[in-house]
């Protein structure tokens, strides 16, 4: 069973950067995908990127170009780079792990996910 554990959240002013990074329990096919989606208050959540364990990078268009996944595979961490942060990305990010991108970037069953990390930009 995958557990996600993330870090790196807090409060930070408009243009500040954040990194977040998310912990495996193990890296096995049900999570061969990592990444992260967020959800702001009252609204829908929203897939934002995806790394693929062999490499392959999916990213939302609302972040392409601010926001940055890697990985480490060795210790079975994912990262985001958050540049350039805006009013508008103020909201819980969580890790998110499946056996594709899409499990990772949309809520289905085989989606597991992390407890969630407060980003609050002002």
């Amino acid at each position: 069973h995958v557990q996600l554990v993330e870090s790196g959240g807090g409060s930070v002013q408009v243009g500040e950067s954040l990194r977040l990074s998310c912990v495996a329990s193990t890296r096995n096919a049900d999570a061969d995908s990592m990444g992260w989606f967020r959800q702001a208050q009252g609204q829908e959540r929203e897939g934002l990127a995806c790394i693929e364990r062999r490499g392959r990078i999916h990213y939302a268009a609302s972040v392409k170009g601010r926001f940055t996944i890697s990985q480490d595979n060795a210790k079975n961490t994912i990262y985001l780079q958050m540049n350039d942060l805006k009013p508008e990305d103020t909201a819980v990010y969580y890790c998110a792990a499946g056996p594709f991108c899409r499990h990772v970037l949309t809520a289905t069953p085989q989606t597991i996910r992390g407890q969630g990390t407060q980003v609050t930009v002002s």
